[in-house]
């Protein structure tokens, strides 16, 4: 089954450019150094899910002409994954099973609903609040969405974990710097892999560009496209470094794969 993964955000938890900053990336003319905060989604056949929803999303489903969502996968609960979740309420209102199912580990979720309490309270009377329902996932298990698996992977992001997340020949894996050993055999034979870049400098919860690139001769997928990226690299020049099976992910950027 063909599919498509849209990156809708590449940067970082402060977006490229960062407020303030006069760095050559935050000036640069290339649209590609426009970075929005990290999030994607993955269409089939009329359907659509996303993995988080950030600040950014509102102006990240309108330019990708997001009109209907069938579910959402959250990695973890910082804020640049989880702070889009009230512009859900457009796409719930009309949704065929009346909310849209929400998917994150219990720790992320009780974050996400005490964010939105408003949202997930009993005793909310806001009237048009997000009609959307939260569904624990734990460990490496699965979820059928419209006859496609989306399996938890876990990751570790620093001193916590986080979720990635297999999707057919695909996954997504942000927000982490090392993969336990367990998580592994669970990416073994992918056509492509997104994943966390951060920048050069090392850094103690996400993967650097010599980190990131170890990861892909492990996994060995058949391409690969980092995402997460600072100001401290620039596309164009970061691009002519990378051997020719990996790649930059930018805002927009859609690819072809099967699920």
């Amino acid at each position: 089954m063909q599919a498509t993964l849209t990156i809708l955000g590449s940067g970082t938890s402060m977006g490229v450019p960062t407020l303030g900053c006069e760095c050559r990336v935050c000036t640069s003319r290339d649209p590609r150094d426009r970075r929005s905060r990290p999030s994607v989604a993955i269409g089939w056949e009329g359907h659509c899910v996303l993995i988080d929803t950030g600040p950014d999303f509102r102006m990240q489903a309108l330019r990708e002409n997001i009109r209907h969502v069938d579910a959402v996968f959250y990695t973890h609960s910082h804020a640049d994954h989880i702070l889009g979740l009230d512009d859900l309420r457009p796409l719930s209102f009309h949704h065929p099973n009346g909310h849209i199912p929400l998917y994150a580990d219990d720790f992320s979720a009780g974050i996400i609903e005490k964010v939105f309490d408003y949202t997930f309270s009993a005793e909310s009377k806001y009237p048009t609040r997000a009609r959307v329902r939260m569904n624990r996932l734990e460990g490496t298990e699965s979820v059928i969405v419209q006859g496609v698996s989306f399996q938890r992977i876990p990751l570790i992001h620093g001193q916590q974990q986080a979720a990635g997340f297999r999707f057919g020949k695909a996954a997504y894996l942000t927000d982490m710097n090392r993969i336990p050993d367990e998580s592994l055999p669970l990416l073994m034979d992918l056509d492509i892999v997104i994943m966390d870049a951060l920048r050069k400098a090392p850094h103690p919860s996400h993967a650097n560009l010599e980190e990131a690139l170890r990861w892909v001769e492990v996994l060995k997928p058949r391409a690969a496209w980092f995402t997460h990226m600072s100001h401290e690299l620039l596309h164009a020049e970061t691009e002519e470094e990378l051997p020719p099976h990996v790649r930059l992910a930018y805002d927009g950027l859609r690819i072809p794969f099967e699920l």
